[in-house]
């Protein structure tokens, strides 16, 4: 099978929007700031095999603890 420019230019804008609505999903629970780590998963695009290390890393990261600071008013 030849993997030609087209080819390999259709798999990197399919996977743009793909990896980079992951990498926002998890970036909202993983990281402070989602819309770098969606960014960063899109700039990973070009070396397919980089964008699902990429993918692996942020699942495997822990999730960010959100603090509601809820003070007992007595």
């Amino acid at each position: 099978m030849n993997i030609n420019a087209t080819f390999f230019g259709q798999l990197v804008f399919i996977s743009f929007f793909i990896v980079g609505g992951l990498s926002y999903y998890l970036g909202k629970r993983k990281t402070s700031t989602p819309k770098i780590a969606a960014l960063i998963g899109v700039l990973l695009c070009i070396v397919p095999p980089l964008n699902i290390v990429y993918l692996i890393l942020l699942m495997l990261k822990n999730d960010v603890v959100v603090s509601s600071s809820v003070e007992n008013i007595e």
